[in-house]
């Protein structure tokens, strides 16, 4: 606990900090009245069993409790509001060895191997705001289709750079702004900006969402990683009642991904167009998904961030050079049958024609099923209990044999 209190007290002191917070009393009432802070509680067991022959090690399996603080203030009255959020997180281990690493919850020592007993970050973020448009610097979590923060392990991922949305025209939103450093979902240190091993001075980003009716929405957005990659994005997403209590959504996304400037992480050319409709009806949805590519390199995404992709399940992402892949998903809310809480949800992928390194046709696999109870009353509402099984495997030149279980406990305590 002596960890969670430092990360607090430092948050709570850059507050404390602030001159501007004490020099005008009437215009702070907002800014507390509109304040709130949690604190996320994620107790994290992942065990994953390589099933390949060659694996350099039988498994990886590790244990960990997480602990996310947040804080977002409200706006200072007036023309120009101002305003200060923070984000505090720490990872302990509760059981790991460095015959056991690698499974993302935890970072290693570099010679050692050894799984850390803990780790942490603290970051803040100074606001503006005018009219409807807020201007954030510092500690950014976006996710828009070019850049998305990730959230799959025991903390989520941060970046550090500037970003502005806008709302000023009804229906519109506007997002753009600078990246320059990320810190990865299990590290405590802050890198540049990068794809694979190649790094860069900035990632720029710009573009926005239109929604044309209630059912209907269109965006688009660009990202420029500084000579390394410039990527295109267009979208739409449309949803609308069938009748008889069914409903319909799309979702379609296509992106143009090329090599910028000096190159540094090699070629990129990739075209890729992936999207997922859905049928619902009472407590069933039915989807399908598939994700087209072409082009002579892989699908590029941001170092510390996720591709915005509909493929991109569990484990893997099916990104791979040239590779096509389908989904086919079935989720169900027990809350039809009268048990408010309770969900299910089952899919499979199939990836065929990757190129990487070591092939020419790869093909790969993955089947996922995830089971979750939420808590809905009682002094634990709120608490959410998670299994999520799956199977990876890949073939044809690709030699990866996956299973593996999760069990994920959350638990988000309102603290003002």
């Amino acid at each position: 606990m002596n960890r969670i209190q430092s990360v607090g007290s430092r948050a709570i002191a850059c507050l404390l900090g602030a001159p501007w917070l004490f020099t005008a009393p009437a215009a702070m009432a907002d800014f507390i009245d509109d304040s709130k802070a949690s604190l996320q509680l994620r107790n994290y067991y992942l065990n994953r069993d390589f099933r390949q022959d060659g694996a350099k090690q039988a498994k990886a399996a590790e244990w960990a409790q997480g602990f996310v603080t947040r804080f977002e203030s409200g706006f200072t009255e007036g023309p120009i509001g101002l305003g200060l959020d923070a984000i505090g997180e720490l990872g302990v281990k509760l059981d790991s060895s460095s015959d056991r690493r690698g499974t993302g919850l935890l970072p290693f020592g570099p010679t050692s191997k050894e799984p850390v007993d803990d780790y942490s970050e603290l970051g803040l973020t100074a606001k503006l705001r005018v009219d409807k448009n807020v201007l954030r610097l510092g500690t950014l979590q976006p996710w828009l289709p070019v850049v998305i923060f990730n959230d799959t392990r025991l903390l989520p991922s941060t970046f550090q750079g500037g970003m502005l949305t806008s709302q000023a025209l009804d229906g519109l939103t506007f997002d753009g702004g600078r990246l320059t450093q990320a810190n990865p979902r299990d590290s405590s240190a802050r890198e540049k900006i990068g794809f694979g091993s190649a790094t860069s001075d900035a990632f720029d980003f710009a573009g926005g969402s239109y929604a044309i009716n209630p059912q209907l929405a269109v965006s688009y957005y660009y990202g420029n990683l500084e000579n390394i990659y410039r990527q295109h994005f267009v979208g739409l997403v449309h949803s609308t009642p069938l009748g008889k209590g069914f409903s319909l959504r799309t979702d379609l996304r296509y992106f143009d991904s090329r090599g910028d400037g000096e190159k540094r992480a090699g070629e990129i050319d990739n075209r890729n167009f992936n999207g997922i409709v859905g049928l619902s009806h009472g407590g069933h949805r039915v989807s399908a998904g598939w994700q087209i590519q072409s082009g002579d390199s892989r699908f590029p995404s941001l170092n510390g961030g996720a591709a915005y992709v509909v493929n991109l399940v569990t484990l893997h992402d099916f990104t791979h050079a040239e590779q096509d892949s389908w989904q086919l998903r079935y989720d169900y809310n027990f809350a039809a049958q009268g048990l408010p809480g309770l969900s299910f949800m089952t899919r499979y992928v199939d990836g065929r024609n990757a190129r990487t390194d070591f092939s020419s046709s790869g093909e790969e696999w993955e089947r996922d099923s995830d089971i979750t109870y939420v808590v809905q009353s009682g002094a634990l509402k709120g608490l959410s209990l998670q299994w999520r099984n799956l199977s990876f495997r890949s073939g044809n030149g690709l030699t990866t044999a996956i299973d593996e279980n999760r069990v994920i406990l959350g638990y988000t305590l309102a603290l003002w």
